[in-house]
This record gives structure tokens, C-alpha cells and sequence, in this order.
């Protein structure tokens, strides 16, 4: 049965930091607006920040539903589930921030994915997540799928683009800039990407 956790400890961050896929879910405040739900993955591209605190790299894409959504109201919930070994969701519900490129804690939070390039996939900002609650559960009718191996398709894609093509590619879709249901999505023009930090 469901069980309420504290913190992001033990086995829970185990469990959260070994899943190679998750899933964001955030909405407007409208009611009639669009619930947004994504997948995410890419092997190094999450972080448990601390026992509360979990960030994770937001790429290019073709939309920034997720970062309108933060930008207007500031709930999401992130879900993990055990597709091998012992059946298990996680769920972390909580308040997330767009940390964009010219915000001062974008570098010391990038030191949290050091095996993440981050030039090769177009990194437009690192959400940062509060948990509010955290919940698991059984899991049970989870099915049993096997991870294989990252696709390279997307680093293969925008590793091409410099700062300046990649705002460009932006500026070219109806749903970056703003939402499906028009609230303002990612700053445009995209600001430089900082030096790496050192060490």
C-alpha cells in the first residue's frame, strides 16, 4: 500500500536515481487549459539535489509547456515506476523553478550532471523541484520492460546548433515561446550558455 515519506533518503533515492525514465506532470490554472505530461530520460540528466530537492535538465524540444506552466503557477509532480525488479512508484509533488542559462545558480547547478554535455542537447534551463509529498506505491500492473540503451538521436540532433541557431530553431515554433494555451514559455532570444564550472 501507498506509504508517505519525509524525505528522499535510502532506498528511496536508490530507487528514484537507478530508474532510467520518468515522467513530469504539470497544467495550468486554467481549467479548460492543457494538462501537459511528459517522459524524460537520458542517463545523467536527473539529480537528487538534497533529502527535498530534485533537479533535472530541460532540452530542446518542440514545446516548453512544463516551463510555461512553472513560470505561471509552480506545480508538478514527477513519477518514477520500477519497469524491472520488485514493482514500485515513486511520486514527488511538489513547486518547480526554470533556472534559465543567465540566472547566477545555473552553473553551481549544473556541477549536479557531470556526465551530461550539456552543448550537444541544446540545455535551455534545469528545473529545480521542492517535493511537498512524496508517495510509493505497489506498482503491481506495471509491466515488466527491459532498458536497452539511450537513444543518440537527440544529441545527434542539436549538437549541430551554436547559441545563435539554436535561438533561431526556437523563434521558428508556434509553442516555445509561449504555450499551447499561449502563457509566455521559454525567454527568448536564448541567452549563452556559461563556461562550464570548474572541477
Amino acid at each position: 500500500m501507498g506509504k508517505t515519506h519525509e524525505r528522499i533518503e535510502g532506498r528511496l533515492r536508490a530507487f528514484i536515481e537507478e530508474q532510467p525514465l520518468f515522467f513530469t506532470a504539470t497544467a495550468p490554472l486554467d481549467g479548460d487549459g492543457t494538462v501537459n505530461l511528459s517522459p524524460k530520460g537520458m542517463s545523467g540528466s536527473l539529480a537528487v539535489v538534497d533529502e527535498r530537492t530534485v533537479a533535472y535538465l530541460d532540452f530542446a524540444g518542440s514545446t516548453a509547456e512544463t516551463v510555461a506552466h512553472l513560470r505561471e503557477n509552480g506545480r508538478i509532480t514527477l513519477m518514477w515506476c520500477a519497469f524491472q525488479g520488485p514493482p514500485n512508484i515513486v511520486r514527488v509533488h511538489g513547486r518547480g523553478e526554470p533556472v534559465f542559462r543567465d540566472d547566477p545558480r545555473f552553473t553551481g547547478l549544473l556541477r549536479h550532471f557531470p556526465d551530461i554535455d550539456p552543448a550537444s542537447h541544446g540545455l535551455r534551463a534545469i528545473i529545480v523541484v521542492t517535493a511537498g509529498l512524496i508517495r510509493d506505491s505497489c506498482g503491481y500492473a506495471v509491466p515488466f520492460m527491459s532498458y536497452d540503451e539511450d537513444r543518440t538521436l537527440h544529441a545527434g540532433r542539436f549538437r549541430r546548433e551554436d547559441d545563435e541557431s539554436l535561438s533561431r530553431y526556437f523563434e521558428k515554433k508556434d509553442t516555445i515561446a509561449t504555450s499551447i494555451d499561449g502563457l509566455p514559455g521559454l525567454p527568448l532570444p536564448l541567452p549563452a550558455m556559461p563556461a562550464p564550472p570548474a572541477g
